[in-house]
């Protein structure tokens, strides 16, 4: 039996993707509940003192630069009602299902830690949403990461009110109707509880979250599609020599050579060329531990950032209990800005974009005749009737292109929003987007490198490769034959992108 995901205590980046691709269930902490009763009882204690009570932002106040604006007693769950309502602006494709999962389980994770003044029953509600399959269509425009991720927040919360849209079973339906086909009913927001769903900084954190676990991986793929690319140029193993790495201690450097040096072990292929007179590789084979490394170290910088921002508050205003009678400090602050985590995925961005844009040069010492090592131009079987590879390696070219404009680091820019009051923000979304969007372009470079590095390695038969690179080549080739004559090679390359985690796991066994 798998056991819940607890809210309202610490988890993890690979709990939080349990539960956004694999529907891991998720349950309440013990601690959440008491949490959330002693700062519901402080928004309580505010709101029983009527128009007399102070002005608390986003309790009896309007928002943004409307938070000067006194709102009347008798008007407050009026005003949450509005505020999701109005904030709900979003444009664009939606945004995927696991996705939204992810940004659901931080919402809930906020709100649970209990300092957002919340009744328990909301995140009740995104608990039992989650659990049943009820995801609401959330556009994934429209934020630019001042107060959270404002737009597509509103757009979850406007489910929860039985408003909006959402996906139950590959339907899209009406709010109130997906409620219902899981039987569930709307709730209706009290005091602050509008505020407390949209401010914050799920949405960027969401995607970011599950684009980097993926670049992770990527990052191992990598070391096995460059070794079989090494391999197939009859490169040299000797600049992986961990005496080298101690030299230049960083640690990303270090963990590739030596993944390198477990793939190419035992390698009648490489013993085979040992006295050749060729002194140096090209950089992008023989600079792969320098290269991967500095990508490794920059994800886990980024990882460090994540892990720190699913388990914070970044609600506004918070709430501190002094005692269990309720009462309380209800402290304005800025824990919604994306900045942090704009900056961290910028990072990202850049680093994974650069695993695509070494192995595409590492593609092209093996297409081009005047650079591979005896090699078949293009690797086409019969050069000039056959083209080969020549255009998977265009391909590959023009994703990592594009990759360079999406690298652009989003935090950089600011554009003022709510009349000045919000007048620095992080544009973290777009980071965001534009990491999920590299991370995938990554992806089908490698699966190219793979494709292109395992033709290359059928031509060096009958020498076999190291241990390694033989067990992931051959599990290549159980899927994927090889080019005998010139055929579509645009399935060839998604089925090696999608079989990159076989291939590391078959190198590693």
């Amino acid at each position: 039996m798998v056991v819940p995901v607890a809210l309202g205590v610490p988890i993890t980046l690979e709990e939080l993707s349990d539960v956004a691709i694999r529907r891991r269930s998720v349950a309440l902490a013990p601690e959440a509940l008491s949490a959330m009763d002693r700062s519901r009882r402080a928004i309580d204690r505010l709101t029983d003192g009527g128009d007399d009570a102070p002005r608390v932002y986003g309790v009896n106040t309007g928002f943004g630069a409307l938070s000067e604006t006194r709102i009347a007693a008798d008007k407050v769950e009026q005003l949450q009602r509005n505020l999701v309502r109005s904030h709900a602006s979003g444009v664009g494709e939606p945004l995927s299902t696991e996705v939204v999962r992810a940004m659901m389980v931080l919402r809930a994770q906020v709100l649970a830690f209990g300092h957002s003044g919340v009744r328990p029953l909301v995140v009740e509600m995104l608990r039992s949403m989650l659990e049943r399959g009820c995801h609401p269509v959330i556009p994934s425009r429209g934020s630019v990461g001042a107060s959270g991720d404002l737009a597509p927040l509103a757009h979850l919360a406007l489910v929860l009110i039985g408003e909006g849209r959402a996906e139950v079973e590959g339907l899209t339906l009406d709010g109130a109707e997906a409620l219902r086909a899981v039987g569930l009913a709307p709730i209706v927001l009290a005091a602050k509880e509008g505020l407390a769903l949209i401010n914050g900084t799920q949405m960027m954190t969401a995607i970011g979250a599950l684009a980097l676990l993926r670049a992770e991986s990527l990052c191992r793929a990598a070391d096995v599609t460059g070794a079989m690319t090494l391999e197939a140029q009859q490169g040299s193993r000797k600049p992986f020599d961990a005496r080298l790495m101690v030299l230049r201690p960083h640690p990303g450097q270090a963990a590739v050579a030596e993944h390198l040096r477990s793939l190419l072990e035992d390698s009648p292929n490489m013993d085979s060329h040992a006295s050749c007179p060729r002194v140096q590789d090209a950089y992008s084979l023989r600079c792969m531990p320098q290269v991967h490394g500095a990508t490794r170290d920059a994800l886990a910088y980024a990882r460090s950032v994540l892990e720190r921002e699913i388990n914070s508050v970044t609600d506004n205003p918070s709430v501190f209990v002094r005692d269990d009678d309720g009462h309380a400090e209800i402290v304005s602050g800025g824990n919604f800005h994306g900045q942090p985590v704009a900056l961290a995925l910028d990072l990202a961005k850049i680093a994974v974009a650069e695993l695509a844009n070494v192995a595409e040069r590492r593609i092209e010492q093996l297409v081009n005749p005047a650079l591979s090592s005896g090699l078949p131009p293009f690797l086409a079987p019969g050069s000039g009737l056959h083209s080969g590879f020549m255009i998977a390696q265009v391909t590959a070219a023009a994703l990592v292109s594009e990759n360079k404009g999406l690298c652009h680091p989003a935090s950089v820019d600011s554009i003022p929003s709510s009349a000045g009051r919000e007048d620095h923000v992080s544009m973290g979304s777009i980071a965001a987007l534009q990491l999920e969007r590299i991370v995938e372009h990554v992806r089908l470079v490698l699966g190219i490198e793979a494709l292109v590095a395992a033709q290359g390695l059928d031509y060096r038969l009958p020498l076999a490769p190291g241990r390694g690179v033989r067990r992931a080549w051959e599990t290549l080739r159980a899927s994927i034959p090889s080019l005998t004559e010139d055929r579509e090679l645009a399935p060839d390359i998604e089925r090696a992108a999608a079989l990159l985690d076989t291939l590391v796991a078959a190198s590693s066994a």
